[in-house]
């Protein structure tokens, strides 16, 4: 059980303890008449505050108890019956029977047992006020004065168990709002990592094996790549601690310069057209992430000998096809993690992503978005 649940299950206690005393107070210092039996005050009052708050407890999460009809009749029975004895002292755990109508009855069955008590309060008080010839002022006075006690104090626990309801939904709100938000954070740390270490492990891999190869040969080159290669884990590892932090941005120049060079290193004869000035930084962080993702996959499913990386304005969209031949025939066309995350990072953006073999054996990468999207 949450803190929340416990403390109002504990409010609604004290409450109904509370309403719960006054009758049986009345009773045994005869507050209306002559004193009661005190042991069947309390023993009455005790069963009475048992039954509601079972019905409370049972309303403040949304429900009906089990066998309510048959504890709604002993409550009933328990009001009333005393009354024969115990009179005008009693007549105020009358509350608990309208409190228990409002929580457990519908419709017109809720409407006439909750008016039922009230006006036969008021026709009892007035044909006492005749009976013992009190003036009509009096009558009144009396009269509304155990009207107006009874209806305060059945508003006052429906109220309270409907403020107890409320206050659980609030709590189940801000629990699963926490749970999203801890959920959306997991699926950026994911979709983040995925992309910056994606590109940087396909070089990593690219600058090892090219200095393998020239290691026999050209040893100052080789060691060129290595030095290079531990430049590319640094960066590594600095991106990756600023994803935790929620601090890694990416630049459209820096992704496209950097996604030149590594097909350049891989061998790839490069294409990039993709100079558009005035990109709001929404929309640039989009088309770098796409760059890095496109050029990732197609080294790791390729094997490509040309890439086209083109961007392009038309009608107030901004339009970015990566292009690259060499598509092995066992690669699919479905969306990995990395086009899923980009497809996300887009619709955030109101643009979409496309992805696609063609017959002759290219990959076609097409991310279309807004051009003023913030």
């Amino acid at each position: 059980m949450s803190a929340v649940a416990d403390r109002t299950r504990w409010f609604l206690v004290a409450l109904h303890v509370a309403l719960a005393v006054v009758s049986p107070l009345f009773t045994i210092v005869g507050f209306e008449g002559e004193p009661g039996n005190p042991v069947v005050a309390v023993l009455a009052g005790s069963a009475i505050a048992a039954l509601q708050l079972r019905h409370s407890l049972a309303a403040a999460r949304g429900e009906r108890p089990r066998g309510w009809p048959w504890t709604l009749l002993a409550l009933a029975v328990l009001v009333y019956l005393p009354i024969v004895w115990f009179t005008w002292d009693w007549a105020v755990m009358q509350y608990f029977m309208i409190a228990s109508a409002a929580m457990l009855l519908r419709g017109w069955w809720a409407a006439v047992v909750i008016a039922a008590p009230v006006l036969g309060t008021v026709a009892a008080g007035i044909m006492e006020g005749v009976a013992e010839g009190v003036s009509a002022g009096q009558t009144t006075f009396r009269t509304l004065y155990w009207v107006i006690g009874l209806t305060t104090a059945a508003v006052a626990l429906a109220g309270s168990v409907r403020l107890a309801r409320v206050a659980g939904e609030l709590h189940a709100a801000r629990t699963k709002l926490a749970e999203l938000a801890i959920r959306r954070e997991r699926m950026r740390v994911s979709r983040d990592l995925h992309d910056l270490l994606g590109q940087s492990l396909s070089a990593v891999s690219l600058k090892g094996d090219l200095a393998l190869r020239l290691l026999p040969t050209d040893a100052a080159a080789a060691q060129a790549e290595i030095e290079s290669l531990t430049a590319v884990a640094r960066d590594a590892l600095r991106d990756t601690h600023a994803v935790t932090r929620d601090e890694r941005t990416v630049s459209l120049p820096t992704e496209l310069d950097g996604a030149a060079a590594l097909l350049s290193a891989a061998g790839v004869d490069a294409r990039v057209a993709a100079d558009l000035p005035g990109l709001t930084p929404p929309v640039a962080s989009v088309l770098a992430w796409a760059v890095r993702e496109g050029v990732t996959n197609l080294l790791r499913h390729s094997e490509p000998r040309t890439c086209a990386i083109t961007a392009r304005r038309h009608r107030g969209r901004v339009r970015l096809e990566i292009i690259n031949d060499g598509v092995r025939a066992e690669a699919g066309t479905g969306a990995g993690t990395g086009l899923a995350g980009l497809a996300a990072r887009a619709e955030v953006l109101a643009g979409t992503v496309s992805a696609r073999a063609t017959p002759d054996h290219r990959f076609v990468l097409v991310i279309d978005v807004p051009e003023e999207a913030a």
